[in-house]
């Protein structure tokens, strides 16, 4: 079997008002930083093909990489020409009904595929489309009872990647169907050194010390320690150093210098 894990992935233009979160959001599932027990097992389903993908629950604490993963995942399944057509992204928290899973989705699983040629290395694209159904523990209860008879219908050519916070709140039904993975809080120094990566890209001048601040005002949150770095360049006047009195602004903490 040829293996996923080169297939080349579209980098996404970064005009400069593009949210970091997104602009330094990684692309492939080897760029997936800390989560080494889940990178390695989808890994090494990239490199063995893709015929065994099954249904996916992602959860564990905000900010530690669930949705990023999942994008990452199929844009190395698909390639960039077929991510477009092939790939569903919706966010549970935005329409919590049935609705959603009635129309929606069942629409887009229950759509016919067709079979692409090879491309020039010989590779076949995957023979299912993917659902990725963000912040699912928001679905409601019939609506997650409807999902699973989707999920059980359509299996043949759709597979589902839910993405949760709390697998609590997910109906045993449903998380018995899917393949689990647990995304662990990023460490304090992880953190720390991806933002100082973003800071050296983006010019910034700012503390190891400050950074820090930055990190142990998120909780393990990555997406929310990146916000507020960019925030607080946003407020810092052009080439000035990143101060006390900003980062207390954007963790709303009093500064040390007091």
């Amino acid at each position: 079997l040829v293996s996923l894990i080169d297939f080349p992935v579209q980098m996404d233009s970064k005009p400069q008002n593009l949210p970091w979160v997104e602009k330094y959001r990684p692309k492939r599932v080897q760029d997936v930083a800390h989560q080494h027990q889940v990178v390695n097992t989808l890994l090494y389903a990239l490199e063995d093909g893709h015929a065994d993908v099954p249904h996916l629950l992602f959860y564990g604490p905000p900010g530690t990489g669930k949705t990023t993963t999942a994008l990452a995942l199929c844009r190395q399944l698909f390639g960039p020409a077929l991510f477009r057509t092939r790939v569903l992204e919706l966010n549970a928290s935005d329409e919590r009904g049935i609705r959603v899973v009635r129309e929606r989705v069942k629409t887009f699983a229950q759509t016919t595929i067709s079979a692409p040629p090879p491309n020039e290395s010989g590779r076949k694209p995957p023979p299912f489309k993917v659902v990725i159904l963000d912040e699912a523990d928001a679905i409601t209860g019939d609506a997650q009872t409807a999902l699973r008879r989707t999920m059980e219908t359509f299996s043949k050519h759709t597979r589902f990647i839910l993405i949760c916070n709390y697998i609590s709140r997910i109906i045993g039904p449903l998380a018995s169907r899917c393949a689990k993975f647990r995304f662990q809080p990023l460490p304090r120094d992880a953190m720390k050194d991806q933002l100082r990566m973003i800071s050296e890209k983006e010019n910034i001048d700012i503390s190891d010390a400050h950074l820090l601040t930055l990190v142990d005002s998120c909780d393990g949150d990555m997406r929310k320690a990146i916000t507020s770095l960019q925030s607080a360049h946003r407020m810092a006047k052009a080439g000035d150093r990143i101060d006390d009195a900003l980062i207390a602004t954007v963790t709303c903490t009093v500064p040390e210098s007091v």
